[in-house]
């Protein structure tokens, strides 16, 4: 495996453990700013539905559900991915799962994610992604 995927692999685990609160654990959403370019877009899909978030945009709700006990012991992680690297830039196609206490009620889902990312001096970022859930 090429030092670029183990890179790559790290960042995709760094963002979704971002929203994990479970067993007491807080979730570290901050780090998302870390991971992606200031610039970074992320993309919901829901149906015909598509809301384009920037990064704080994306982050201050989340953050909020994640601490004010509306959705508790949830994670999320990839269950499947294939990652295409070229140069400087990189693409991931991911199956991911998830899982937590929505108002108390358990819930579990699933989807899939694309990302993009770009190689800065800093090391790889990631500058887009997109989901919709299944």
């Amino acid at each position: 495996m090429s030092d670029d995927k183990v890179q790559l692999d790290q960042l995709m685990r760094t963002f979704l453990g971002a929203f994990t609160n479970t067993d007491g654990s807080q979730p570290d959403l901050d780090v998302i700013r870390e991971v992606f370019i200031p610039q970074g877009m992320i993309i919901s899909i829901a149906g015909d539905d598509h809301v384009i978030y920037d990064l704080d945009g994306f982050i201050q709700p989340r953050k909020k559900m994640l601490t004010d006990g509306t959705l508790t012991e949830f994670s999320e992680w990839e269950v499947a991915e294939r990652t295409e690297i070229s140069g400087p830039i990189a693409h991931r196609f991911s199956e991911y799962r998830k899982s937590g206490l929505y108002d108390g009620e358990a819930f579990a889902g699933s989807g899939k994610k694309t990302t993009q990312f770009v190689r800065t001096p800093a090391g790889w970022r990631m500058s887009s992604m997109a989901w919709y859930d299944v």
